[in-house]
């Protein structure tokens, strides 16, 4: 192949790649300066919900990424509740947990404008261990162990 064919074809190639995934410095500096571990994301819109470390135990934390900083969340992080899956609606008013408390596991729904958690119960029942809300917060897709099977329940919300 002819140097000018091979060039032709490099230039092609690159073209079609399309724009590559850039990092946010900014916002990564800032998450990693707030937590000493982080895990567990779920991005939506302008907010960020995660399982952070604090002080020897983990917590829920949301992220208002527009103001660049952490939101209160007055009654969720109970000293008694070990958080294991989050999720957060698009507007940041709902979070879904699925947490550890008094030796069960149980999901639970934040609401941010009057700062309560509600316990939901599953039917059938069974053990939580992943919760994802749509955009609006009306419904929610939960992973539950049900006799040694993992099955995925859909809930609508109120």
């Amino acid at each position: 192949m002819t140097p000018v064919i091979s060039l032709l074809l490099t230039l092609v190639l690159l073209g079609c790649s399309g724009p590559r995934p850039k990092p946010l410095p900014d916002l990564n500096g800032l998450l990693r300066q707030n937590a000493g571990s982080r895990r567990e994301p779920s991005l939506a819109q302008r907010w960020l919900a995660s399982l952070t470390l604090r002080g020897g135990r983990e917590q829920v934390e949301l992220m208002d990424l527009g103001a660049r900083q952490p939101v209160p969340l007055p009654g969720l992080n109970r000293a008694d509740a070990q958080p294991i899956s989050v999720s957060v609606s698009a507007d940041g008013t709902r979070l879904a947990v699925v947490q550890q408390r008094d030796e069960r596991t149980e999901l639970v729904l934040y609401r941010r404008s009057v700062g309560t958690v509600q316990r939901l119960p599953l039917e059938p029942p069974g053990v939580p261990r992943a919760v994802s809300l749509n955009a609006d917060g009306r419904r929610m897709a939960v992973q539950v162990s049900r006799g040694g099977r993992w099955e995925v329940d859909l809930i609508r919300l109120p």
